[in-house]
């Protein structure tokens, strides 16, 4: 109980005040992704929200910030397009369909995620190579930066252009002056978040002093929103009267669910990861999982564009003191009162002050060692790292992570495969000894059988197991093809020092093997690396 209590309230003021600045943070972020996905503002917003107190008050790791996001805003766009299409052939038009399959299928999304949670699939993300995490960063990094470059542009006769002269060079000074005081302020005192100091400071300047520049308000309207102001998520019980749309098209639906979702995990639990190295604390992976599926099915249920953890949002939330649960309960409660009570003060925020703010959390994000250790680390890291910064900004950042994930899986195996040893002896009573070194898998099979002369060994061979372990089905197949090999001269295969999870796999592959083990006190006994871990959370 006191541990639960200090979760939610790790350092009241500091949770508190981080979580106003993330709220102030969410509000353009949560606008523009909503514009991505081709979805009114206030669904951007409400999905921001809902994922934000959800995840706030049960997911697995204090302090993380969770909201609509690019990523999956991305993946929605064909299906929310598709839906509005079929929405205009039927018989009764049905406007904005395509927002409705979004609710529908976020419902499904919600499921799948809470699914991966309680099967306890969150555990592995621990088993992503750190050259695929400093890649994940530094491109998401990237992504960030280039995110707000738009945010330089005005219309002029309705189109977008680049900034030039007065209105350049006062956007660039008060994103600068943002940094400088978000760069500076903690040097001074750290009671105060200085993200938070550096945004009421512009907005200071730009109401008192008349400017005209690019705001939250005019940044919305903009976009084809009507303003920031709204009410309370409704129940969108209208949903299931619409099923009977989804007559041959239930394939993309449960496509872009399970894309969704897999996104989702990803992006969540690598920025857990991240924040668990920024704080030197450990959140559990799969109480994450069930997290965001509930504030997934909440969305779909209230009518928000569904979302997960916002890297960008808790970065300033951890940098800023926000290490609690309050934090994100405050960021996510704030929201909706901007939403409800504060619209108008709000929509006086000028762009710059939150675009300095990014582009600190871009400084903070970018893993800048990786250019001093770059000649210093396997050249197959250093491809794996290039490589996953380079899809996280072509594609997307769960591509890039599956890529890189593969990619270093490959290098592994390879590497693995080509270290497969056999020292031979022979034993007093004529029997020859092969000691194996190395995993038996599919990539050491060949490597493995040719250790071997089954026309000249003697009549018993002993495969001694202590420094090797059978990995998978090939393995077995190996070790099968070797003893009727044997076998077909009237020659004995006998397999030692097998630890327990071998032989239980041998066992289940074949009785035939029960002849061949041989049992010992001194058998080797192994654990999994991601049960262990799963353990201590």
């Amino acid at each position: 109980m006191k541990r639960l209590f200090r979760n939610f309230t790790f350092n009241p003021k500091n949770d508190i005040l981080s979580g106003l600045t993330v709220a102030l943070a969410l509000v353009p972020e949560a606008v523009a992704f909503a514009f991505v996905a081709g979805v009114d503002p206030m669904v951007g917003l409400y999905g921001a929200f809902m994922m934000g107190i959800v995840t706030s008050m049960f997911g697995g790791r204090p302090g993380m910030i969770s909201g609509a996001t690019g990523a999956m805003a991305v993946v929605m766009v064909h299906m929310i397009q598709k839906g509005n299409e079929v929405g205009m052939t039927l018989a009764t038009p049905v406007e904005n369909l395509g927002l409705q399959w979004l609710f529908i299928t976020l419902l499904i999304v919600g499921v799948i995620q809470s699914m991966a949670g309680v099967l306890r699939l969150g555990k592995f993300v621990r088993l992503i190579p750190h050259s695929v995490m400093m890649g994940f960063v530094n491109g998401l990094a990237i992504v960030i930066f280039l995110s707000q470059l738009g945010l330089f542009k005005e219309r002029v006769n309705g189109e977008y252009q680049w900034m030039q002269g007065q209105d350049l060079i006062i956007m660039l000074g008060l994103v600068g002056l943002t940094m400088a005081i978000m760069f500076l302020l903690p040097k001074l005192t750290k009671k105060i978040p200085s993200a938070l100091v550096g945004i009421v400071v512009v907005a200071c300047i730009t109401i008192f002093g008349g400017l005209d520049v690019s705001t939250v308000g005019s940044f919305i309207k903009e976009g084809g929103g009507n303003g920031l102001e709204g009410s309370l998520p409704s129940l969108q019980l209208q949903i299931f009267g619409l099923l009977d749309t989804l007559n041959g098209h239930w394939g993309l639906i449960i496509s872009t669910a399970f894309l969704l979702a897999a996104v989702g995990l990803i992006e969540s639990l690598m920025t857990l990861n991240l924040i668990d190295e920024m704080t030197e604390t450990r959140g559990s992976g799969n109480r994450e999982c069930v997290a965001q599926g509930g504030a997934n099915i909440l969305n779909g249920l209230f009518g928000g564009m569904g979302g997960c953890a916002m890297i960008g949002q808790s970065i300033i939330n951890v940098s800023s003191g926000g290490r609690g649960r309050l934090s994100g309960i405050t960021a996510a409660v704030a929201l909706l009162c901007f939403i409800l009570f504060a619209a108008p003060l709000i929509e006086q925020i000028p762009i710059a002050a939150l675009v300095g703010v990014m582009f600190m959390v871009v400084i903070g994000t970018f893993a800048w060692s990786s250019f001093r250790i770059i000649n210093k680390i396997p050249l197959a890291d250093a491809i794996v790292l290039v490589t996953v910064s380079a899809i996280t900004v072509w594609q997307d950042l769960a591509i890039a992570v599956i890529v890189g994930v593969i990619m270093s899986a490959l290098v592994f195996a390879w590497q693995n495969a080509t270290m497969i040893r056999a020292r031979k002896f022979m034993k007093e009573d004529g029997t020859k000894v092969y000691e194996i070194w190395g995993p038996l898998f599919f990539g050491s099979v060949q490597a493995f059988n040719s250790k071997f002369d089954a026309a000249n060994d003697p009549e018993v061979i002993e495969l001694d197991f202590m420094e090797s372990r059978v990995s998978d089905h090939s393995g077995i197949e190996a070790i099968y093809a070797l003893e009727q090999k044997y076998k077909e001269y009237g020659k004995q295969v006998k397999l030692v020092h097998l630890s327990p999870e071998c032989k239980t796999l041998l066992h289940k592959a074949s009785p035939e093997f029960e002849h061949m083990i041989v049992s010992s006190i001194d058998d080797p006994r192994y654990h999994v690396v991601t049960d262990l871990m799963d353990k201590e959370v």
